[in-house]
């Protein structure tokens, strides 16, 4: 059982893929608009369970309850090496090469 006031993440659907604009790249359209969000939670709820929530800067949303005390999963990927050899030809350029 999830408490009242945890900090949560929940999704919910916007759109369904029928429902968005022709407007859209192909690939795009065949997808729903999708939205996930953060808040603390205002009832006792359990894992997949519709909830509200209420976010950081007073905003309310409903949605499904898929996770409790969410971290920063993302990261900017492998490093590339030639990057690290770009990054310091774009120093020389822009400042000319000295510290």
């Amino acid at each position: 059982m999830v408490k009242k006031g945890e900090w949560v993440r929940i999704h919910k659907v916007i759109l369904e893929a029928a429902e968005r604009t022709g407007k859209l790249p192909a690939d795009t359209q065949k997808v729903p608009l999708e939205m996930w969000t953060k808040g603390y939670l205002l009832a006792e709820a359990q894992i997949g369970d519709e909830v509200e929530i209420e976010s950081v800067n007073g905003r309310h949303e409903t949605g499904t309850l898929i996770e409790v005390n969410p971290a920063y999963d993302h990261d900017y990927g492998k490093c590339i090496p030639e990057l690290l050899v770009i990054d310091k030809q774009v120093r020389e350029i822009v400042f000319g090469g000295e510290k």
